[in-house]
């Protein structure tokens, strides 16, 4: 597929390292495009959209699961690591989606689920049929109790984090009640995910996105969580990269787990230089996180502190210095993520509506110019905000298990074209399996296209200056004093600010790359960023 090289060509095919600087694109297979008119995104629909993100100036795809699942969590509740699930098509057409995105430049990240398997992988189904004691019950965690669960462990998705079963044993799951969770210090569990890491590592991927990848050892006795008087027992990860307070939590992040990405590391490499592994690993200290990304195991850890951080120059300035200096003792590229499908997009988590917006841009333009890799997650090129999806048509089984809203809110499918849903999302004519908002238009990828002041035209600027310097601008970020409202930061020859007042500031000389939003004579305005050179 021959072309002209341009600004928002893809990183170079030869470079081994090509996660270390790349814009990785989520994409939530049911929400991205719809190629049968079922109201449900699938593989082929993402293929037909691939051209599109090419345009954009991304260097890979993370793709969200596609595997046979009863679909309890959209797809993180795995039946079978091996094959795609008929809802999203076949093995033939995620062999197509990869060679597809190969001739375009674009690498595949695929998402691995490997702290917990469906209720209906065959594995679960042969524990409950052989009974307590036996070798398939010992795949899992299986424990006896008389008197209620076997600790004080809850769930993240809320309610307690063990389930009866028939026999009188209970079984762990840190999620739903339908994902249990695998005893990863059983030998026969690790060595079924190194044939699932090559059988896709076979088929062409190029790395992988690990799912709760803090989550798979636990402490072997698993022993009651301590808290304190006034608290209750939770399992949700402490975020205490911002909270501060260190919490006893011997479900999460115990020192085995470095063994099993240690194995993998092995496997990746004999794969090839080129493949690499992305760690979900909410952890409580930047040190924590850094472990995951040691140079015998993992490539890169999702850093949720950015994400975590409110709308402050001096909170920026924080997570920007703490990332950089945990990672800079094991070598690791630092990553930057705003949104993804289990948070609330940031236009909302920043005030909504215009100034919402403007706080997303703004964000982005500082995320995009600092040294690592960011992710994007989709939808956030068209400034989608989180939506207010009605309670009928919630499918969050965190709704189900607590009342609370959940995530549906940032899983809407995104609209392409068109002026009434399903805005080009499929062929069909019915609202998709979340019903779209009915004042969309506009925000299409289509209606945004040829407007040079929409965010999807931002976005494909900020992609482009970007790959100009993401490789050559150094890995060194020098904060600079620009008042107590202003992050400033210089990266080689790049001088980036970030206005997170109320009032305009003045701008130093240099040549303006690329700014979030129109500029003042001479002046910053509020809620602005830009990149000077």
């Amino acid at each position: 597929m021959g072309h002209m090289p341009g600004l928002n060509d893809p990183i170079p095919a030869d470079r081994d390292d090509w996660w270390r600087h790349a814009v990785v694109y989520q994409v939530y297979v049911r929400s991205f495009a719809d190629s049968d008119g079922d109201g449900v995104g699938d593989l082929p629909g993402i293929t037909s959209r691939l051209p599109y993100l090419r345009e954009l100036g991304v260097d890979a795809l993370w793709v969200t699961p596609f595997y046979p699942s009863p679909q309890h969590d959209h797809g993180y509740d795995v039946a079978d690591y091996r094959d795609v699930d008929p809802l999203f098509g076949s093995l033939a057409d995620a062999d197509e989606l990869i060679a597809t995105a190969h001739d375009l430049g674009l690498r595949v990240v695929v998402d691995l689920v490997p702290n917990h398997t469906s209720n209906e992988h065959e594995w679960f189904r042969a524990a409950l049929a052989a009974g307590p004691g036996s070798p398939e019950r010992a795949r899992y965690l299986f424990r006896d109790s008389a008197d209620g669960p076997p600790n004080n462990w809850s769930s993240v998705f809320g309610g307690p984090a063990w389930t009866q079963v028939e026999d009188g044993q209970w079984y762990l799951h840190l999620f739903d009640s339908t994902q249990p969770d695998l005893d990863w210090r059983n030998p026969e569990v690790p060595a079924m995910f190194e044939d699932v890491l090559r059988f896709w590592l076979d088929r062409g991927v190029d790395g992988f996105r690990v799912d709760v990848a803090h989550g798979l050892v636990k402490e072997e006795l698993l022993r009651d969580q301590v808290v304190g008087e006034d608290e209750v027992p939770d399992a949700t990860p402490a975020q205490s990269m911002v909270e501060r307070a260190i919490r006893d939590e011997p479900m999460w992040d115990q020192p085995e787990v470095h063994d099993v990405y240690r194995s993998w590391h092995q496997i990746l490499d004999e794969a090839g230089a080129d493949k690499m592994a992305v760690a979900e690993a909410w952890t409580q200290t930047p040190d924590s996180m850094a472990a995951f990304v040691r140079p015998d195991e993992l490539d890169q850890a999702f850093n949720f502190a950015w994400l975590l951080a409110p709308w402050s120059a001096a909170s920026f300035a924080e997570v920007v210095t703490g990332t950089l200096a945990a990672m800079e003792p094991v070598g690791a590229s630092p990553t930057w993520v705003l949104s993804n499908h289990d948070v609330v997009r940031h236009p909302t988590r920043y005030g909504g509506g215009a100034r919402g917006l403007a706080r997303a841009r703004a964000a982005t333009a500082v995320m995009l110019a600092l040294p690592g890799s960011s992710y994007v997650y989709q939808g956030e090129e068209l400034g989608l905000e989180q939506v207010d999806v009605a309670p009928e048509h919630r499918q969050d089984p965190s709704w189900f298990r607590t009342g609370e809203p959940g995530r549906d809110g940032c899983r809407v499918p995104i609209p392409w074209s068109g002026s009434k849903a399903p805005y080009g999302f499929g062929p069909g004519t019915e609202q998709p399996w979340i019903p779209q908002p009915d004042d969309w238009s506009a925000l299409t990828a289509e209606a945004q296209d040829a407007d040079p002041g929409s965010t999807l035209s931002f976005y494909r600027r900020a992609l482009a200056a970007r790959r100009e310097l993401a490789w050559t601008a150094g890995e060194t970020v020098e904060l600079l004093d620009a008042g107590a409202d202003v992050l400033a930061f210089r990266r080689g020859p790049l001088t980036v600010l970030l206005n997170c007042g109320s009032a305009p500031v003045a701008l130093p000389d240099g040549e303006v790359l690329l700014s979030s939003g129109p500029l003042g004579d001479g002046k910053l305005p509020a809620d602005t960023a830009v990149w000077l050179r």
